[in-house]
């Protein structure tokens, strides 16, 4: 008989099961391990709510976390009693809370990201373009597969986005020349890695096993591969995974840095700008709502506080004077 899965392994495996993303079962094996040691090692079964609570509040009270850090501990050990051990938790109250400290996004103005965008070349100029141009997030673009991008009807599929959300938004006009460059690019690679006995991309859910034969199929590949093959971290398999977002994070660290601003922006930046110059050009909060694939109205509204006319978007009445 085999031996039952130690404790974090069973986390990672009903997390598969789960469909969570790699990026989140890692984040919830390392709270529940960091809950684990801060309780001497003792086995969550003889732990619960006072436990969990003291935890939490020892990360907002001790350590400062951020109040996200906080949520994400919090979620893993609902996950870890609730999925993992099968127990039923009461409503965990008393917790001393991290505040989210209330901010208004970062937002360049057109000048600001022209001047980033010509420190930029290359790939990376191609997928901050689309950042800026599409409204997405960085992963949400370098995940993107080459069937995701319709260049008749001028629109980009996000699948699996936030909230596990698919989405459309638009493909600017202006990168459907280099976009159709890269996917060239893209496809003499895949014929190249196939002919080496490789070429199958990793398929999201249970579509390998539904669709066996899919995974070698140019459509599946990425927009934006990876520039080496590398083992998949939970299957071993051989894949060519999509490029790492770290490098254009460097990329555009450097391209801020040279175009000498004063603000504090990063890949998000160029979400946040494309969703205010959106409300500049008179668009309606919904549309870009859903452009932007936000559940609730009320996170796509900060924009309007960013508007380049004044606080609120409102003029001032020295101006109007």
């Amino acid at each position: 008989m085999a031996a039952k899965p130690k404790l974090l392994e069973q986390v990672r495996l009903v997390a598969q099961l789960k469909h969570l993303s790699l990026k989140t079962e890692q984040a919830y094996v390392q709270c529940i391990r960091r809950f684990i040691l801060f309780h001497q090692k003792r086995h969550p079964t003889e732990m619960g709510v006072a436990e969990i609570r003291a935890f939490l509040s020892y990360l907002a009270t001790d350590r400062h976390v951020a109040a996200s850090t906080q949520n994400v501990a919090l979620s893993s050990l609902l996950f870890l009693y609730r999925d993992v051990l099968k127990q039923d938790l009461p409503r965990i109250e008393g917790i001393e809370r991290a505040r989210m400290p209330v901010r208004v996004p970062v937002v360049l103005t057109r000048a600001e990201v022209a001047a980033v965008l010509a420190h930029l070349s290359g790939l990376n100029h191609l997928v901050v373009s689309l950042l800026y141009g599409a409204g997405l997030r960085l992963l949400e673009c370098l995940r993107l597969r080459v069937q995701d991008v319709d260049f008749e009807s001028y629109q980009i599929t996000v699948r699996r986005g936030k909230g596990a959300k698919d989405r459309r938004t638009m493909l600017p006009q202006t990168v459907v020349a280099p976009l159709r460059r890269q996917l060239g690019q893209v496809k003499l690679l895949h014929e190249r890695d196939v002919a080496e006995g490789y070429g199958a991309a990793r398929l999201p859910s249970a579509l390998a096993v539904k669709y066996p034969r899919a995974a070698k199929e140019y459509k599946w590949q990425f927009v934006f591969p990876a520039t080496h093959r590398a083992a998949d971290p939970r299957s071993g398999h051989i894949h060519r995974h999509h490029l790492h977002e770290s490098v254009i994070q460097r990329a555009v660290g450097r391209a801020v840095q040279a175009a000498q601003l004063t603000k504090p922006a990063s890949c998000h930046t160029f979400r946040h700008s494309f969703a205010t110059h959106l409300l500049e050009a008179g668009y309606d909060v919904r549309t870009i709502q859903e452009l932007l694939g936000h559940k609730d109205v009320r996170t796509t509204m900060v924009y309007t506080h960013v508007l380049n006319r004044g606080g609120r978007g409102v003029w001032s009445p020295l101006d109007a004077a």
